[in-house]
Order: structure tokens, then C-alpha cells, then sequence
């Protein structure tokens, strides 16, 4: 299958599908952190390039709940209609199968709510980040590791420049759920 793997640049669910043998490619305005196939720029721009599965991580900063507090503030509404309208851009995307991902918000209210929620935990990661995952032509994901010991990483992740990255990554467990049960 030809996957894109939306709003990537750490390329572990694009790894997870190309070693499934699949042909791969993340898409990112920032560079790939690890080699493999990835092309820097507007995923907008390439989707309608043929493919045949679409994992979409658009960013949640206008999207997330966690920032509700912020949403009354001047411009937020704007900068959130932005980013309502780039989610639906990618879920109404001309590809057979997509999973959207974001945390809960208002993509809820102003969309619809998600397929289903997943957690770290189900998928061998001791820990706790609440994940909504809005499916066309796709099954729910099942989960694969259920652990104990839960904790939420993060949320306690360290102040400083490079903090929302560490929340974004996808877990390599949730990337080998999707590229197993999806691929």
C-alpha cells in the first residue's frame, strides 16, 4: 500500500508501515528526525497524489481541550478556524482509508465525536495520554499490550523549547498497532 503518515516529523509510524513492507512516506513543514522517506512540506499539496492510507497527526494546539482556556482570547477563534478547517482538509482527504488523530476538544463539537479513544497503555506503554482517532474505512484499533503502572508522562514533560515535540511523538506500540492492523 501507499501510506502517508500527515503532520510527521519523528517518521516512527512512517517506520512502522515500511517494515511491514509497505511504501511509506511521512510529511512534515519541519525535517524528518530519523532517515527514510519524507517529504518536507505542505501535506495538503500531496494528497491527492495516489495514496491508499492516511494516518494524520494534525497539530492540537488550537484543537486540544487543554487549551480551552485560551479560546476566549483575540485571534484565537481565527487561528482555530484555521485549524478546524485543516483537520476536515485531511479527514475529507481523496484517499480510501484515513485515521485522524487529536486529543479531545473541539474537533468534538464542531465536527463530530471520534471513533474511538486510545490510550498508551493498551498498546505496552505504561501510561496515560487519551488519544481520539476519527476513522474512514478503517476499524477501530485493538488494543495489543494492556499494562499497569500508568502514568502520565506528558503531561510532566520538562519546560523548554522542544516540549511539544516530546508530547507529539506517537508511541512505537500505537505505530505498530496501526501499521499491523491497518497495513
Amino acid at each position: 500500500m501507499r501510506v502517508l503518515v500527515a503532520c510527521e516529523f519523528s517518521g516512527i509510524v512512517r517506520d512502522a508501515f515500511a517494515a511491514r513492507g509497505h511504501d511509506a512516506w511521512s510529511c512534515d513543514l519541519l525535517p524528518t528526525e530519523r532517515p527514510g522517506q519524507h517529504i518536507q512540506g505542505d501535506v495538503l499539496a500531496i494528497l491527492g497524489d495516489g495514496w491508499d492510507l492516511m494516518v494524520a497527526h494534525p497539530p492540537c494546539t488550537y484543537l486540544t481541550r487543554a487549551g480551552a482556556r485560551w479560546w476566549g482570547r483575540p485571534g484565537v477563534r481565527a487561528l482555530q478556524d484555521d485549524a478546524v478547517a485543516f483537520f476536515l482538509g485531511l479527514y475529507h482527504a481523496p484517499i480510501p482509508c484515513v485515521a485522524a488523530e487529536n486529543p479531545a476538544g473541539i474537533i468534538s463539537t464542531r465536527f463530530r465525536k471520534p471513533d474511538q479513544y486510545i490510550q498508551p497503555w493498551e498498546f505496552g506503554h505504561p501510561e496515560t495520554k487519551r488519544t481520539g482517532l476519527w476513522l474512514r474505512g478503517l476499524p477501530p484499533l485493538m488494543a495489543t499490550d494492556i499494562v499497569t503502572g500508568r502514568h502520565p508522562r506528558v503531561h510532566y514533560a520538562a519546560p523548554g523549547p522542544d516540549r511539544w515535540k516530546e508530547r507529539s511523538r506517537t508511541l512505537p506500540g500505537i505505530a505498530a498497532a496501526m501499521a499491523e492492523q491497518w497495513g
